[in-house]
């Protein structure tokens, strides 16, 4: 059987492709183990950092809502009340269940170019058809670690992401980098368990979200700085809102705000169980790192230049993601290589989430340059989810039978830089 469109990864991006798709009558798989980087890869005690109004998977008739999961479950969805992370996980499995095809929970190890679209090998090596393919990979291939760190042996240095739980640092001494709300986070995550715990971040000093504003306040207060999925302000909703209209920015303009636009913070809930508790060192730089007994040895620079080293058991780099074609390892090397991408090195979409492949489509974070801030979030699904579909449907019915045709059906909207291929 060949299949209309496999969705390769189940988590918020995935599970909303597939029920739109579903809805449209496509004939798809979905591959996946649902929800599993929010089951495998935060600790426990973490809580959602977006609104809860603004993290609802997305079916086309709205009715799988986050606040619908938490009213039949006695939980409670409400403006600026955080959700625990493992609610928002079984939410999305109550999502799969409801609005989704059944969800094969194998993996896919690799997507190649095959007859009449592409074929997708899972990890016991069946081979699967399909005429187009949705990648939501989720974060997880991008994940970023400081030059300084990388080689060195995992005992001693590990991604946040890497921990569904920090049981095994207590009574240890754990220095986490990054100034954003994972390391944050996680560093009162492990202060709240006995770890000494210390972060350090370049910035200057670190940055922390306000208490959003009432969600009912006088209309003046919301005309100058309207809600929105990303937070308040007319900038954060026009992220939110209009990903459509930021794919038209010039690339350098959409450049800079996917780099520089919400940039690290944490939020406002976490801010006194980190000051005056966690030790912080902002306005410093791993230089270089070494193993040494007991540990690592870190080599700092600040922003002043001055140099300082310190000691510690272990170190958790709360650093990012970084979504380049490059690392997009399920792909064969053949339909890797002929993916068009931006100077950042991020793969380039049209208008309908189509890769300059024909036929394959992207999803989340590896969209954000094109499609702005809100791809780094679930608000993105939505929007994501029912353009991506509408997307699949024109190329399908561009495609002749038997094969794909040699050009993306939405060219014409396509990127303006030059083609870089990786």
């Amino acid at each position: 059987m060949v299949y209309d469109l496999l969705v390769v990864g189940a988590g918020p991006y995935g599970l909303s492709i597939a029920s739109h798709a579903a809805a449209a009558g496509l004939n798809l798989r979905v591959f996946g183990r649902p929800m599993a980087s929010w089951r495998d890869n935060m600790p426990r005690g973490m809580f959602l950092k977006s609104e809860p109004w603004a993290s609802n998977l997305s079916d086309p008739a709205g009715q799988w809502r986050l606040d619908v999961y938490c009213d039949k479950h006695g939980l409670t969805a409400r403006h600026a009340t955080p959700i625990p992370v493992e609610a928002f996980a079984e939410y999305g499995l109550w999502f799969a269940r409801n609005a989704v095809p059944e969800v094969d929970e194998r993996t896919v190890t690799r997507v190649a170019a095959g007859p009449g679209g592409f074929t997708a090998v899972t990890e016991d090596g069946e081979e699967v058809q399909a005429r187009t393919v949705a990648l939501a990979v989720g974060v997880m291939p991008f994940v970023e670690v400081p030059q300084a760190l990388r080689g060195l042996h995992p005992a001693l240095v590990t991604h946040s992401s890497h921990h569904s739980d920090l049981d095994r640092f207590r009574d240890k001494d754990v220095t986490v980098i990054g100034g954003g709300q994972a390391a944050l986070e996680t560093a009162a995550l492990l202060a709240e368990q006995g770890t000494r715990v210390r972060v350090l971040a370049r910035a200057e000093q670190l940055r922390w979200n306000d208490v959003p504003p009432p969600w009912e306040r006088p209309w003046y207060q919301s005309a100058r700085s309207p809600h929105s999925g990303l937070g308040p302000g007319w900038r954060n909703w026009f992220y939110a809102e209009r990903p459509n209209l930021f794919r038209r920015l010039p690339e350098p303009t959409r450049a800079r705000i996917a780099t520089t636009a919400l940039g690290p913070a944490g939020a406002w809930w976490v801010r006194d169980r980190v000051e005056g508790v966690v030790e912080l060192l902002p306005g410093h730089e791993v230089t270089a790192a070494c193993a040494v007994p007991g540990g690592v040895r870190l080599d700092m620079a600040s922003r002043t230049g001055a140099l300082r080293s310190l000691e510690t058991e272990h170190v958790i780099a709360a650093t990012g993601f970084r979504p380049r074609c490059d690392r997009l390892g399920l792909l064969s090397p053949e339909l890797r290589g002929t993916l068009a991408a931006l100077p950042d090195g991020s793969p380039q979409v049209g208008r309908s989430f189509e890769s300059s492949y024909p036929g394959l489509f992207l999803a989340g974070l590896v969209t954000a340059s094109g499609f702005g801030p809100a791809m780094r979030f679930v608000q993105g699904a939505s929007f994501t989810a029912s353009t991506l579909v509408r997307g699949v449907r024109r190329r399908l019915g561009a495609m002749p039978v038997g094969g794909i045709v040699p050009a993306p059906v939405d060219s014409s909207r396509s990127e303006s830089p030059s083609p870089v291929h990786r």
